[in-house]
């Protein structure tokens, strides 16, 4: 079952993070952050590509998980992950026509376990598309800039909103990718933006090439409206998830309209980010009826290290009961798994995690921040979907999931080059130490990045 034509036409979606203070909200740019203009590489015989856009980078980390919960039986595992990535974008030159070509190798080694598509995903597409690009065909914001329409088709990597629902999840050894329609309206510089989708999730492969989820189809309408600048952001948004049955799998439809408010408090220091989405249709013959939300407040000292304390909420429901006609538990989409937890526990779906948190910059190319979490379900009773989808459905385990501690130091050695180290521990509570296992568990590790231009 698909949402009828006239559903998309009121898909909108605007995408920018410009005043987004929030920890980890900041989305991946389009292009990717790591390519650059060929006439700014150096190469002399490219001085003059303006219209050219290249992108290589290489990423290693060395990963120290003693007896993480995810995984049977508890132990060490020490992985070594290797990402490759290439990009070749062409615009201007053939306008209106456009063209995006991204490349994705990611590989595990040395470790325990069996390998999965959260780590291996080897020579795949995760950005192919041709794009129909026109400049002057609505007239200029008020400010003087063009308001440019565009309509992609192919596969694509993108993010959306505050990366919850919608992101390419660049902490992971893999990426969310999509197959289908993205239209444009708008861009970074106008007031406001607005992006149409009409897209199919890949399922990835680790030794194929990626293939659609079948029968599964992924509407949006994500909105930014950025006429008050600084002190507040708008960004109303629709998705809309439509599975169609077929063996083994329920017809589902779930509807999730929703609003992100983000801004900075004048020059007090303070910046806030906030966002609800409500979910209602249907999964299979049970009603969906879910909603979630996010709250984030931070303050900025006056300091040369830039110190910035924030508090976070972050609420899903889930399925309060197993037997009746009403599905509770929130259709958390293809967002980040991190920074729920830095562990990648946890998932955007039947929990409660507060936040607290401080970020310093003692140095212009030296980050640091570090904080603790807490965790709980939303339903004792519904799945804790962080691990194996673990559920006790008599609710006797418990809600705690457990909390957390993580610090992490980002070095940028220079334009090219970044290395990340990082350390999380993890407490387990009740419904853990019940229904998984008992004991602390131990994150370590160090990261690599290299640009190559």
């Amino acid at each position: 079952m698909r949402p009828a034509p006239w559903l998309l036409c009121f898909l909108f979606v605007f995408n920018s993070s410009l005043f987004a203070q929030g920890y980890s909200t900041t989305r991946d740019p389009d292009p990717p952050k790591y390519s650059r203009h060929a006439s700014e590489i150096g190469i002399t015989s490219l001085k003059h590509a303006t219209w050219l856009d290249l992108g290589l980078d290489y990423r290693f980390r060395y990963e120290y998980r003693d007896d993480d919960i995810r995984r049977a039986p508890d132990g060490l595992d020490d992985p070594f992950l290797h990402r490759t990535r290439a990009y070749i974008g062409i615009h201007d030159a053939l306008d209106p026509f456009r063209f995006a070509v991204e490349m994705q190798d990611a590989r595990r080694y040395h470790s325990r376990y069996p390998r999965d598509n959260r780590d291996v995903n080897e020579f795949q597409f995760i950005r192919l598309y041709g794009e129909l690009h026109f400049d002057d065909l609505l007239p200029r914001d008020a400010t003087g800039n063009h308001r440019p329409i565009g309509l992609r088709y192919g596969i694509h990597n993108f993010e959306f909103i505050d990366r919850r629902l919608i992101g390419n999840n660049q902490w992971r050894n893999t990426a969310n990718t999509f197959q289908g329609f993205h239209g444009i309206i708008g861009q970074q510089a106008n007031d406001w933006q607005l992006d149409l989708l009409a897209v199919q999730p890949l399922n990835r492969l680790m030794h194929e090439w990626d293939r659609p989820v079948e029968q599964q189809w992924v509407y949006a309408a994500i909105g930014q409206w950025r006429g008050w600048e600084k002190a507040m952001t708008l960004e109303p948004y629709y998705l809309a998830l439509s599975q169609s049955a077929y063996p083994g799998t329920t017809e589902r439809l779930v509807h999730s309209p929703g609003l992100r408010v983000y801004g900075k408090i004048s020059v007090t220091g303070f910046d806030y980010d906030l966002t609800y989405t409500n979910q209602f249709g249907r999964n299979g013959a049970r009603e969906v009826r879910a909603w979630a939300a996010t709250a984030e407040i931070g303050y900025t000292l006056t300091h040369p290290w830039k110190p910035r304390v924030s508090l976070f909420y972050g609420h899903a429901t889930g399925d309060r009961d197993p037997n009746d006609n009403t599905d509770n538990r929130f259709e958390r989409f293809f967002g980040f798994g991190r920074p729920w937890s830095a562990n990648d526990y946890i998932v955007y779906e039947n929990i409660r995690a507060p936040k607290l948190r401080i970020e310093l910059t003692p140095k212009k190319n030296l980050r640091v921040d570090f904080g603790y979490s807490w965790y709980w379900l939303d339903s004792a009773t519904d799945r804790f979907a962080g691990t194996s989808q673990v559920r006790d459905r008599t609710g006797s385990s418990g809600s705690s999931v457990g909390h957390e501690f993580d610090i992490r130091a980002r070095w940028q050695i220079n334009p090219k080059l970044e290395t990340i180290l990082g350390y999380a521990r993890f407490l387990p509570g009740g419904f853990v130490e019940r229904q998984i296992r008992g004991g602390d568990t131990d994150f370590a590790y160090l990261e690599v990045t290299v640009n190559a231009f």
